[in-house]
């Protein structure tokens, strides 16, 4: 980890804080419960103890893995409904393959980004494919839900593909710590996912030692989920580990340190940030479906059962098993 690196020496950098800009304090410190999704691949369920007008506008956030599967071990999902929120699966290391009900899909690896928009209704199967569930190997990934708002819970299913080399590479304001932007913009780098709702998500690594303070729009939430390493956060230095989230209060930086001192399989902190504007609505959430309304959660169950919400393709992708 992480799949997509580069030398920070020679990319552009953010400016460092000036003076009377605010750095935000970390409001809450949360340790992300064990569990397992879909065919039973391992997950932190990353926002667990969280309350939803702190995530606003990020619903859910499982980090998959990480894992490295015996021969025959690898394990996905098999098809399965969402309406009204966009779902993001960010591959660090392994592979997914993934196909929808609208001609949507592809292969996810490499530091690559599936960036689903449900919106409306929509099925799909994201799955390891048959050579590595044969073969094994490491599976690494973040998959997070993003809200929509009500007047685009009923938009057009979409789908875009970002792979690992698209995200926008910057480096922090001493070379020290690698950027990668995924969507919205940190100091003015902007990177290619599009949303409907206003956020930013970016994958840091912070050598050890060293330490990243980036801008953050002050309108956004913060959040830093931590995949692994140890280091500390905000501006009281407070400890945190892999599996670890933070959440940060009113202002306009964000700061992370690695220790010095980190485990030889994981040398870095690796930190997921994530922000965005607060939809400040009401908020029904079943299963797969992210609504306002506990009628329309039932309204999506129904259409769902009756095909509404799409149809598995002719020839369509399934889960590969080994006997």
């Amino acid at each position: 980890m992480p799949a997509v690196t580069a030398d920070t020496l020679t990319l552009p950098r953010i400016p460092a804080a000036a003076l009377g800009d605010t750095e935000r304090p970390v409001r809450q410190l949360s340790t992300g419960p064990r569990g397992h999704e879909g065919e039973g691949f391992p997950v932190v369920r990353a926002f667990a103890g969280v309350s939803t007008r702190d995530l606003d506008p990020f619903v859910h956030m499982d980090q998959m893995g990480e894992v490295d599967y015996a021969p025959g071990e690898p394990k996905g999902t098999n098809w399965h409904p969402h309406r009204g929120f966009e779902t993001v699966t960010y591959m660090i290391d392994g592979t997914f393959q993934h196909q929808d009900s609208h001609g949507g899909g592809g292969v996810i690896n490499n530091g690559a980004t599936q960036w689903m928009t449900a919106g409306a209704g929509i099925l799909h199967i994201e799955t390891p494919p048959e050579e590595l569930v044969v073969s094994g190997g490491l599976f690494h990934g973040l998959q997070l839900w993003v809200n929509l708002p009500a007047k685009d819970k009923f938009a057009p299913p979409a789908y875009q593909s970002i792979e690992g080399g698209d995200s926008t590479l910057v480096a922090s304001a001493d070379g020290a710590a690698l950027v990668r932007i995924i969507a919205g913009a940190i100091g003015g780098h902007a990177g290619p996912g599009s949303t409907h709702t206003p956020i930013t998500m970016a994958h840091v690594t912070v050598q050890p030692g060293a330490q990243v303070s980036l801008p953050w729009r002050p309108e956004y939430n913060a959040l830093g989920y931590v995949l692994s390493g140890n280091g500390t956060v905000g501006p009281d230095a407070r400890p945190i580990h892999g599996g670890q989230l933070a959440v940060f209060g009113p202002g306009d930086w964000i700061t992370f340190a690695a220790s010095a001192n980190q485990d030889s399989n994981r040398p870095a902190l690796e930190v997921i940030l994530l922000g965005g504007l607060p939809i400040r609505e009401p908020v029904a959430h079943y299963g797969p479906f992210v609504m306002n309304t506990r009628q329309e959660l039932m309204q999506a169950m129904q259409d769902y059962q009756s095909g509404r919400l799409g149809v598995i393709p002719d020839g369509a992708l399934m889960p590969h098993t080994v006997n």
